[in-house]
């Protein structure tokens, strides 16, 4: 009988931890969201617009929603012109 109540109670424990853990990491996934949104929510640098990230050829680049003005990150800009080097694109014209 002993052993059947200490089994319940490991059970019960570990039951307790798990959505102890699962509290704890419902909540760390809603920080990070909101610091997520915090940074992509960035002024543009010219104007009193938003800057939301686009796609470019797999490469993440910040375009504002008012004035359309577009902000590379460090090393973006190296990224698109060597995935422009193959292609007789206008990008990679306009900056060889």
């Amino acid at each position: 009988m002993s052993v059947e109540l200490e089994d319940r109670g490991r059970a019960l424990e570990n039951e307790y931890f798990r959505q102890r853990e699962q509290e704890l990491i419902a909540k760390m996934k809603s920080k990070l969201a909101v610091e997520n949104q915090n940074a992509t929510n960035l002024d543009c640098p010219r104007c009193d617009g938003k800057l939301g990230e686009t796609d470019y050829e797999n490469i993440k680049i910040d375009v504002c929603n008012n004035c359309h003005g577009v902000w590379l990150d460090p090393g973006e800009m190296a990224q698109i012109l060597q995935s422009d080097e193959g292609n007789d694109s206008w990008f990679g014209r306009l900056f060889s």
